[in-house]
C-alpha cells in the first residue's frame, strides 16, 4: 500500500469514528449554552459555514447566519427556519468595515452580545494546480483582513459567562508555518512568524503587505512564499498566527470574561468553493468548529486544529 492509499484509509477511519461521536448527546451538564446563547457564523449562506450554522442550530443555540449578499443569505436562513430552527439573517461583508460596524450596532441593540464567533467568510480563487495571484489582494482583504476586523469589532460584544465566550477561524492546513511542502522559504521570517515573543498585528500586517507589494512588481515568484495556491496559503498562515496572538492578548482577561481563540483546517471539502472536488462533506468540514466552539470545559486557546484533534501550525 503506497502513502496516499495509507493516508486516505487512515481519513476515512478518522471521518467514521468522529461521525461516531457526533451521534452522541452532550449530556446536561456538558450543555453549558441555552437558546439563549448567541452564535454568529460568517459567510454561511452556502458551504462549511451553513452548516456550522445548521448544526448550531440543531444544539438549540440561537444562530446568525451572516452573508455578503443579502438575498441568497435570507434564502439559507429560510431553510434552516423552515426545519423548526432558530436562525436569523444579517447582511455582512467582512471586506467593508463600515457592514462590520452596522451589524454589530444591529447584534446589540437586538441581541445585547454574543457569545460565539465562527470566521468562516473566505475566497479562493484557484483550482486544481493553478496558482494565479490574479486576486490576491481581495484574498488577502477577505481571508485575512476581514476575519482580523471581525474579531476586533465583535470581542468587546462577547458576553460575559462562567464558560466562556469563543472564536473559531476557519484557516487552512496550507497556511502552517512549517508545512513540509508549502511553508514560507523565509527562514528569518519563518522564525519571527514562529516565535511568540516577536509576534505582532505590525509583523503578520506587513508580511502580507509585502507579498502583495511583490505581486504589483512581479518578483513575488522568487521571494519564498509557499508554492501551491500561495495567496490562499498566505491569507491563512496570517489567519493562523493572528489566533496566537489574540489567544496571548485574551489571555489577560479576568475569570467570567474569559474569551477562547482557535482555529481549524476543515479539510478539502466538497464545496462550491473546491469546485465540488473535494473529498469531505461539508457536515464533516463544520464539526470540529462545532466542537470547538461548544466544549463543555473550554481551557485550551491558540491553538490550531482538524478532524477534533490540536496539530502544528
Amino acid at each position: 500500500m503506497g502513502n496516499k492509499e495509507r493516508a486516505k484509509e487512515r481519513r476515512e477511519k478518522r471521518h467514521q469514528e468522529i461521525s461516531f461521536l457526533r451521534t452522541i448527546p452532550y449530556s446536561d451538564h456538558q450543555r453549558w449554552w441555552s437558546s439563549d446563547t448567541i452564535a454568529v457564523v460568517t459567510g454561511a449562506n452556502r458551504g462549511i459555514g451553513f452548516e456550522i450554522a445548521h448544526q448550531f442550530a440543531l444544539h438549540g443555540l440561537t444562530v446568525i447566519l451572516t452573508s455578503r449578499e443579502t438575498k441568497v443569505g435570507e434564502e439559507a436562513a429560510n431553510v434552516l427556519q423552515q426545519g423548526g430552527l432558530n436562525v436569523v439573517f444579517h447582511q455582512l461583508d467582512v471586506v467593508d468595515p463600515s457592514s462590520i460596524e452596522l451589524f454589530a450596532d444591529w447584534v446589540n441593540q437586538t441581541f445585547g452580545g454574543i457569545d460565539i464567533l465562527v470566521n468562516n467568510a473566505g475566497v479562493n480563487f484557484n483550482a486544481g494546480s493553478d496558482n494565479s495571484v490574479e486576486f490576491a489582494e481581495k484574498v488577502i482583504g477577505t481571508n485575512y483582513f476581514g476575519t482580523k476586523n471581525m474579531i476586533k469589532t465583535m470581542t468587546p460584544l462577547m458576553r460575559p459567562s462562567a464558560s466562556g465566550a469563543r472564536i473559531v477561524n476557519v484557516s487552512s492546513r496550507l497556511g502552517r508555518l512549517n508545512g513540509r511542502r508549502n511553508r514560507i522559504g523565509n527562514l528569518s521570517l519563518r522564525q519571527q512568524l514562529e516565535d511568540d515573543d516577536s509576534l505582532s498585528e505590525e509583523l503578520i500586517d506587513q508580511t502580507v503587505t509585502t507579498f502583495l507589494e511583490q505581486v504589483k512588481d512581479g518578483s513575488w515568484t522568487s521571494s519564498g512564499w509557499p508554492q501551491v495556491f500561495t495567496d490562499y496559503s498566505l491569507s491563512k498562515l496570517a489567519v493562523n498566527t493572528y489566533t496566537r496572538l489574540m489567544s496571548r492578548v485574551l489571555s489577560d482577561r479576568p475569570e467570567g470574561q474569559k474569551i477562547y481563540i482557535n482555529c481549524y483546517c476543515p479539510g478539502w471539502v466538497k464545496t462550491a468553493m473546491t469546485g465540488w472536488a473535494g473529498h469531505t462533506s461539508p457536515e464533516e468540514g463544520a464539526d470540529t468548529a462545532v466542537w470547538l466552539a461548544l466544549l463543555p470545559d473550554q481551557f485550551v486557546s491558540g491553538k490550531f486544529f482538524a478532524e477534533r484533534r490540536e496539530i502544528n501550525y
